[in-house]
């Protein structure tokens, strides 16, 4: 999920835990638990400074290690701690619990969209994404900040969350129903599919999807239950090409490679260099495909220039490409 969405869910975690009499009867462990529901439940996003090394560690790491069976752990410990180290007066375990919990809320809650997450790390590196609610929801978000409102005016913290979430768990059941329904539909005018990554839209009815099948990728849409295909290539493998084995050794590759499991390959023939592209379909925006990767190989076999990341031009790209990150 968002920034955003993760916030308003820890503001809302430190309401239900107004259920617990520890908590309702001591106002310092309220808020001890308040601080740690909201930070706990950004902490796994704390990854994102790995921007500030270069977008291929980004991508190879964020909701990857900060996201899996120890990580939890470690944030819950972690942020419950420093807190603590604050206001000892109050009870550890109990602040420890709640902001434990929404450590794992937050992880939990990410495995639900188009990204995902390796949640499972170390038993499985496998990325996890069931790709059924949208990073961000409007109608999740905005159940939330109806629910902040009554709180503040006046509301049983409790009662008023607890309504809220019986809500959203309904309705996190229909939009896995309304995913199911869409794969029935694929399979049934694709027979040979493989695999089907959806990602859902800010509008509710419209979703994009990736079709894998035996020899083909499909790019299309689904509107209201009706599946439109706007793109088709062939599905090949990689060759055996010096330029390829070349491209997969530069880490923003490598790191495009670990995390895309839909994508399609160019070898472009340039004057004075080589230009390798990997192409994600799963993200389609506007008769674009901006989840790329790209590494440019001189006459000498030796790399020029590389970038992997989100980029909506063509013109944006080549600047990337020329201009070169500072930070690589």
């Amino acid at each position: 999920m968002d920034t955003g969405t993760h916030i308003v869910m820890g503001v809302a975690l430190a309401g239900l835990a107004t259920f617990d009499p520890a908590i309702q009867n001591d106002p310092t462990l309220f808020h001890a638990v308040f601080a740690g529901t909201v930070i706990g439940s950004h902490a796994p996003d704390f990854d994102t400074v790995l921007k500030l090394r270069n977008n291929a560690t980004y991508i190879r790491h964020h909701r990857g290690l900060s996201h899996s069976l120890p990580a939890i752990a470690f944030w819950g410990v972690l942020v419950s701690s420093l807190i603590y180290a604050f206001v000892p007066e109050v009870s550890y375990w109990h602040l420890l619990f709640w902001t434990f919990l929404a450590v794992c809320i937050h992880v939990f809650v990410d495995l639900f969209n188009a990204y995902g997450t390796q949640a499972l790390r170390p038993i499985s590196n496998k990325w996890i994404a069931f790709g059924f609610i949208n990073t961000f929801d409007p109608y999740i978000f905005g159940l939330h900040i109806i629910g902040i409102i009554a709180w503040i005016l006046g509301a049983h913290p409790g009662y008023t969350w607890f309504i809220i979430y019986t809500i959203l768990i309904l309705y996190y059941i229909k939009r896995y129903m309304d995913k199911r329904e869409i794969v029935h539909i694929i399979k049934k005018h694709i027979p040979n599919t493989i695999d089907i990554a959806t990602s859902p839209t800010i509008k509710h009815n419209e979703w994009r999807v990736a079709i894998t099948t035996t020899d083909r990728f499909f790019v299309g849409t689904v509107s209201n239950g009706h599946v439109e295909i706007i793109d088709e290539f062939v599905r090949a493998s990689l060759p055996n090409s010096p330029f390829i084995n070349i491209a997969k050794k530069d880490k923003n590759i490598a790191a495009f490679l670990s995390f895309s499991p839909v994508y399609r390959w160019e070898l472009n023939e340039m004057e004075d260099y080589t230009e390798v592209r990997f192409i994600d379909l799963r993200y389609r925006s506007k008769s674009y495909y901006p989840f790329v990767a790209v590494v440019q190989i001189n006459k000498d076999m030796k790399i020029m220039s590389s970038y992997t990341g989100w980029i909506f031009s063509e013109h944006k790209l080549q600047r990337k490409l020329y201009i070169g990150d500072p930070l690589l």
